[in-house]
């Protein structure tokens, strides 16, 4: 097939790409940007003090890295944030089982999850320094308060999604509710749950900033916060950049997992 003839095809609905092509793309999407925010901050559009160039960016990086303790608020950071996660994990899985299997446990908790997930997680910091105090434990706190609830039911949902004549099949067999949903129930939904996990993490680092306000002397958010009141924009761009380049890694981490444990959803043809 000539080169158009594959560029052609790679824009039909859902087709597959090379590994070459897709990174080639990937890095289109990431350099643009990249490019814009450069020609902005030359022409000097917007003042340098609400938006530096990349160069002082960069530099900033350095200095927080050699004289900050960057390193420091990078891993209490990721603490936080995987200590949230994987708590709200842990709780959620098997309430998720319970809500997408079993509809009286629906009714019992899922409006009540619902309705606590509309409630913004900024306003349980009053609640949370009362209750657990101002340590590492209120900051966690947070971010479990900002994901769980969502994660619960996005979970339900994946439940939900089993087919009920492999559900049905299983029962003719003579299968017992526990068998049915640890072998059957639970191996179908895994790909979807995995995907939840993914979506959520990035809602775990979207409230490491709110985390961070609790009484907080180090952390990302921290820094961003701080920065805030100097005025350091630089050092603002630095930490918001390093929060996403985190997220991107971690979510391309569990897409690698993900394939890895079901290979047979990327088979083509």
């Amino acid at each position: 097939m000539s080169p158009s003839g594959r560029r052609a095809s790679a824009w039909r609905l859902r087709a597959p790409i090379g590994r070459r092509a897709y990174w080639w793309y990937a890095s289109l999407g990431l350099l643009v940007p990249l490019a814009l925010w450069w020609a902005l901050a030359a022409l000097e559009v917007v003042d340098r003090v609400f938006l530096p160039s990349p160069l002082d960016v960069a530099a900033r990086l350095v200095t927080w890295w050699r004289e900050d303790g960057l390193l420091g608020d990078l891993l209490i950071s990721i603490y936080r944030v995987g200590a949230g996660f994987a708590l709200s994990a842990v709780i959620a899985l098997p309430l998720a089982l319970l809500i997408g299997t079993f509809r009286p446990v629906q009714a019992l908790l899922e409006p009540l999850t619902d309705f606590i997930r509309y409630m913004p997680a900024v306003a349980f910091i009053p609640l949370v320094m009362l209750w657990v105090g101002i340590g590492e434990a209120s900051k966690i706190a947070i971010i479990w308060i900002g994901t769980f609830f969502q994660m619960v039911l996005m979970m339900a949902e994946d439940v939900r999604r089993v087919p009920m004549a492999q559900v049905e099949a299983a029962q003719t067999m003579g299968a017992r509710t526990g068998e049915i949903i640890q072998w059957v129930i639970l191996p179908a939904a895994k790909p979807a749950l995995l995907d939840t996990l993914r979506v959520t993490m990035g809602w775990a680092w979207t409230y490491l900033v709110v985390a961070e306000l609790v009484a907080a002397n180090s952390g990302l958010g921290y820094a961003i916060l701080k920065a805030q009141r100097f005025l350091q924009t630089d050092k603002i761009f630095v930490g918001i950049l390093l929060i996403g380049a985190i997220g991107l890694v971690m979510d391309q981490l569990f897409r690698w997992a993900h394939r890895r444990a079901f290979p047979w959803l990327y088979l083509r043809g």
